[in-house]
């Protein structure tokens, strides 16, 4: 009764924080949606949301987001797969984390710099003899800037699946004649799969909401649900509205945490 007793009180202080930080934002997201720019309760904003407009724009974000999880997982798979195989992995693991440390707007400035026209990545293009490229606000710098910031996030999950996988498993399908890519599609990647699931959504969830990136590496030429957020929020004051999109970005990413969730079966 002792232990039942002290663990409820453990419990308080995690109770709050899901109550004051979680649980009451999303009531007050949704509570401001049933608002109009005016300030009446109303349901437009739930009809503007079903418009081609903001259906265009979500169609667009969800794209983007698809893109920038599927190159990171392109990448960050093999990159995971061969840290398992060097001697100071956990070490090369940090190095690669590291940079998740810095702040977002300094990384972003950081790339202001390095894709523009007089940028490293132009000064390279003249040598070589290409000329200067306008790389800056298009859809490849936007990508690119957001897959090395996503990165590090999807490479730990799968890094952890790879490292825990029982190398006895490897060594079988060895002795049975597997080839190597065999091994890896019928043994390795299937094993490894919760770590894959883990990775996409922490890349996915977060792109499909990005808002400062759009604007300072895409100039405002990618149009994703975060920036219309931002927009609603700080310059057309249609707070409303900005509540509605947080609504159905909050839906959609329930659906995708239960779509792509780990499902542990009953022995």
């Amino acid at each position: 009764m002792n232990s039942k007793l002290t663990r409820n009180l453990y419990m308080i202080p995690y109770a709050g924080w899901i109550v004051l930080f979680v649980i009451a934002p999303i009531f007050l997201i949704l509570y401001y949606s049933f608002f109009d720019i005016e300030g009446h309760f109303s349901l437009i904003n739930y009809q503007k949301f079903f418009t081609s407009v903001y259906l265009h724009m979500t169609l667009s974000s969800f794209w983007y987001a698809f893109l920038i999880t599927a190159f990171s997982l392109f990448i960050a798979y093999p990159t995971a797969f061969l840290l398992t195989k060097t001697r100071h992995k956990h070490l090369w693991l940090l190095l690669i984390i590291t940079p998740s440390w810095i702040n977002l707007l300094l990384k972003a400035y950081a790339f202001l710099g390095i894709f523009g026209t007089y940028g490293m990545t132009n000064q390279f293009l003249e040598i070589i003899g290409v000329g200067t490229k306008q790389i800056l606000f298009t859809d490849f710098s936007f990508i690119f800037v957001s897959v090395y910031i996503f990165i590090p996030f999807m490479i730990l999950p799968i890094f952890n699946a790879l490292n825990e996988l029982n190398p006895t498993l490897i060594d079988a399908a060895n002795d049975l004649g597997a080839s190597k890519w065999t091994t890896f599609r019928r043994v390795i990647f299937p094993l490894t799969l919760d770590g894959v699931k883990s990775g996409c959504q922490v890349v996915f969830i977060p792109a499909l909401s990005l808002f400062m990136l759009t604007r300072l590496i895409a100039g405002n030429r990618v149009i994703t649900l975060g920036t219309a957020i931002e927009q609603h929020f700080l310059v057309t004051q249609d707070w409303g509205m900005g509540a509605t999109i947080a609504v159905f970005l909050i839906i959609i990413m329930f659906l995708i945490m239960s779509v792509t969730g780990n499902r542990k079966r009953g022995v």
